[in-house]
């Protein structure tokens, strides 16, 4: 614990002078509100605090954040926020990517960021759509989805963002959406605690190019029967009085019963911080399309040797050992060639 006192801040020293330019009624504001409530409530302070982001719609956010901030190019924020990590772990990084930004042409960057476990915390706006540009399908269109690129429908097999976070051995996933701030600011509060590489995926609606897409899960109306909420430790049940619940099958198969039929002794009970990743992943797979019961809030949460700090370590040692190193040297340490 530092004996240096931390700055108070408000909402207002999180918000900068900039215009917000997003549609009317875009999902993206709730976004934004509930970062800029959020960073006070953590202790954290503008100035040390650094946003990077890709190319879309989500990754105007830095512009109305009053914090350092890197509107980078198109899919290489993770790449470019490492940089920042790895040179200044001071700093407090969040990464702001969009399903087509960061599952497109940024899906490389995106899943060594989260083998490597560098400490920072993503947020990937998904909404299905490529809304910057008009209205293509992304790489989370379903199948059949009908867009510009796509008038016949797409024949593209979507990604599940969550399990190809699982997949890269990310060390924190979770589920939140843009309808529900409470839980939006529990999910990257947990998501910004976390030392490695956190990865949010936010349900979030694009009014104008693919208008109600998680309404049949996200609606107020349906919530309580659709969305089921994870806490670790605690049996998954759900629905009105939480008549309903999640089971684990003789063949791994997770499926949603009544409770009344098995009891509540046979429920699944969630376990985020289980060491390998495949129940996280069966209930990042449990719903089967945008009209079946979809799990939310922190599917895996566990310890993993931090990026940066094995870095800094490995880089102390050699210093350590060999002394401090040159680019000089480094740059004539083999055969070099003159030409004429």
């Amino acid at each position: 614990m530092s004996d240096t006192a931390v700055r108070l801040t408000t909402k207002k020293d999180w918000t900068s002078d900039q215009e917000v330019r997003w549609c009317p009624g875009c999902g993206d504001y709730g976004i934004l509100q509930a970062v800029q409530m959020l960073m006070p409530e953590v202790g954290a302070t503008p100035e040390n605090t650094v946003f990077v982001s890709g190319i879309g719609c989500s990754s105007r956010l830095p512009y109305y954040m009053n914090t350092y901030g890197f509107h980078s190019i198109h899919g290489r924020a993770p790449a470019i926020a490492t940089g920042v990590a790895v040179a200044r772990p001071d700093l407090d990084v969040w990464v702001i990517t969009g399903d087509g930004d960061g599952l497109s042409i940024g899906g490389n960057h995106l899943i060594h960021a989260l083998r490597r476990n560098v400490n920072l915390t993503i947020l990937l706006f998904n909404n299905r759509i490529y809304g910057l540009t008009k209205g293509q399908y992304s790489p989370t269109s379903e199948i059949g989805k009908v867009t510009k690129s796509t008038p016949f429908g797409s024949v593209d097999t979507p990604f599940n963002p969550l399990g190809v976070a699982l997949g890269a051995e990310a060390s924190f996933v979770a589920r939140t959406h843009d309808l529900d701030r409470k839980h939006m600011m529990e999910t990257f509060r947990a998501a910004h605690a976390h030392q490695g590489a956190a990865f949010v995926e936010i349900y979030q609606n694009c009014n104008v190019f693919n208008d109600g897409q998680f309404d049949g899960v996200t609606k107020r109306n349906v919530r309580e029967e659709m969305m089921i909420d994870l806490h670790h430790g605690e049996p998954i049940r759900f629905g009105a009085d939480g008549h309903r619940g999640v089971v684990m099958g003789s063949d791994g198969q997770l499926r949603i019963v009544e409770v009344a039929d098995v009891g509540e002794a046979a429920l699944l009970v969630h376990d985020a911080h289980r060491p390998e990743p495949s129940l996280a992943f069966a209930l990042a797979r449990l719903s089967y399309d945008d009209h079946s019961p979809t799990p939310f809030g922190v599917f895996r949460q566990v310890e993993r040797p931090e990026y940066t700090t094995s870095v800094a370590a490995q880089v102390a040692a050699a210093s350590e050992q060999r002394g401090p190193g040159h680019l000089d040297d480094l740059l004539r340490s083999n055969g070099t060639w003159t030409v004429d």
